[in-house]
């Protein structure tokens, strides 16, 4: 059965989180990552969570409701886990500051018509407990080989940073160790809704005709942008404001992959961008078009 676009528009939650900094550390250590605004209270004062923490509210209860409640209008089980990430767009108004209550809301933002598939887009809201937001996600998936029922009804995309670099350019380049138990330890960080997958389990990979699970494309995201905090932010989490990328070659594990800086540039809004692509150790390109922008 097709998805089903009469469904755009749909809103559900808000469903609530409480963060405390256990939670953020254990994000943090999923990712590698040891920058001491995470893990270290004393070295940097209060606690922050990486830019990317928000991610892990969309992944529990949020996209399994707004995912049940497409289901229902006839997609069968295997058309249903024929979905995959294909792009991540995200808007970081402030970082999450444990312990606190946020709240999150997810929206059904469009379905379209690709030649992949359908391509449906969920809008994922986090605010804190005085209504003051906190992050929004576009994320997109392409529900493989399935087939989109009513008009195509594409949702709207926050313009990207214009990029005036040649297409060779490369400002820096960092390499991205990817352990053999990546997908495991960061699926225990994150606590997704559904921790035995395609990701985390063989059996589930080949179910879904992979050779072995992969590394997911949020993981990957995440892990490439703490490079390039540490290369072009000064460590300094503070100051991302967006972070977007898309989907390709996927990652297996163990691997090394390889986070490619190619320029850095004013744009309007007097942030600057950040533009990276992130290559596996076959050199297909895992994330491509990806930026994240910092606030001066």
């Amino acid at each position: 059965m097709p998805c089903d676009s009469s469904l755009v528009g749909t809103t559900l939650g808000p469903f609530e989180f409480e963060v405390d900094q256990f939670r953020t550390m254990a994000y943090a250590a999923g990712l590698g990552d040891a920058n001491p605004r995470y893990i270290d209270s004393l070295k940097s004062g209060r606690l922050v969570a990486h830019p990317f923490f928000p991610a892990t509210f969309a992944v529990a209860a949020p996209m399994a409701e707004m995912d049940r409640l497409m289901d229902a209008t006839g997609l069968t089980r295997e058309e249903s886990i024929r979905r995959v990430h294909a792009t991540h767009d995200m808007r970081i108004y402030r970082l999450v500051r444990p312990p606190e209550k946020l709240f999150v809301r997810t929206t059904l933002l469009g379905v379209e018509r690709r030649s992949p598939g359908a391509y449906v887009v969920t809008r994922y809201e986090t605010v804190d407990a005085e209504g003051a937001p906190v992050a929004t996600i576009d994320w997109g998936r392409i529900f493989r080989g399935v087939a989109v029922k009513g008009a195509d009804r594409p949702g709207p995309a926050e313009p990207a940073p214009t990029r005036r670099a040649p297409a060779d350019a490369l400002r820096a380049e960092c390499k991205l160790p990817i352990a053999a138990t990546a997908a495991i330890v960061y699926t225990a960080c994150a606590r997704p809704g559904n921790p035995v997958n395609f990701h985390t389990d063989t059996a589930a990979a080949r179910r879904s005709g992979l050779s072995a699970p992969i590394l997911m494309g949020v993981a990957t995201l995440a892990m490439s942008v703490s490079r390039v905090i540490d290369a072009e932010a000064g460590g300094d989490p503070e100051r991302v404001a967006r972070i977007r990328g898309r989907f390709g070659a996927m990652v297996f594990m163990p691997s090394e992959a390889t986070v490619k800086i190619a320029a850095r540039e004013k744009i309007a809004d007097g942030e600057e961008a950040v533009f990276f692509e992130t290559l596996t150790a076959e050199g297909g390109r895992a994330v491509r078009e990806g930026f994240v922008t910092l606030r001066a």
